[in-house]
């Protein structure tokens, strides 16, 4: 119940979503450790939204993805 009504549908199957995400990622930093499980759950997650993105023909997402990758290899890789 929320806000003293029963959920919708719609909010009931983002809430759903919501908690399957973060089942998802408490299960990755859980198997590999607080900074992996994070990154894979981020790649995981950019992987999702991307191909979603690439359907819907958005390069700019896509573009923003590739450069935020590009930053974090260059900030760890010396």
């Amino acid at each position: 119940m929320s806000a003293g009504r029963p959920l919708t549908k719609a909010e009931r199957k983002q809430m759903n979503r919501a908690e399957h995400e973060r089942k998802i990622k408490q299960d990755l930093i859980a198997q590999h450790g607080k900074d992996l499980g994070t990154f894979y759950y981020w790649l995981r997650i950019t992987n999702i939204r991307g191909t979603q993105a690439f359907r819907d023909g958005d390069t700019a997402f896509i573009r923003d993805v590739a450069l935020a990758l590009h930053n974090v290899y260059s900030r760890h890789s010396g």
